[in-house]
């Protein structure tokens, strides 16, 4: 696995993306597929800059590794922040209008609907949220 280790602020997403496509591209990856592991890889960084460590910034682990038979990417962000478990969030009530919705949850609910699989756990002080999704 390629690892990217990064200040967890918001002006580092662009540097997670360009590190997460360039493994896509070599890949192989189509441009819709890109897209798609784009949004999550940014909802899920942006989730640790802005919580993980709140008040404070800290550092982030973002892995990448490209499977083959069948073609899959698998994106590892770990981060020794708050212990949290963002899959455990129900999924929001899309039928509701936008103003009666409880705030937060639509990113997550996107990774989830978005990523073949996604899986945390909890290990060795770090937050592991992996998200795997075939690209070929």
């Amino acid at each position: 696995m390629n690892t990217l280790d990064v200040l967890t602020a918001s002006e580092n997403l662009p540097k997670v993306l360009d590190f997460v496509n360039s493994h896509l591209a070599r890949a192989g990856c189509e441009a819709r597929v890109m897209t798609q592991i784009d949004v999550a890889a940014e909802e899920i960084f942006v989730n640790i800059s802005s919580y993980a460590y709140h008040p404070e910034t800290g550092h982030a682990q973002i892995q990448v590794e490209i499977r083959e038979n069948p073609l899959t990417a698998v994106l590892r962000f770990s981060d020794g922040g708050k212990p949290y478990d963002p899959l455990e969030r129900p999924a929001p009530n899309l039928k509701l209008p936008l103003r009666e919705r409880k705030k937060g949850g639509l990113g997550i609910y996107i990774v989830n609907q978005s990523m073949d699989t996604a899986a945390y756990e909890y290990r060795d002080g770090q937050n592991v949220l992996t998200v795997m999704k075939r690209i070929g």
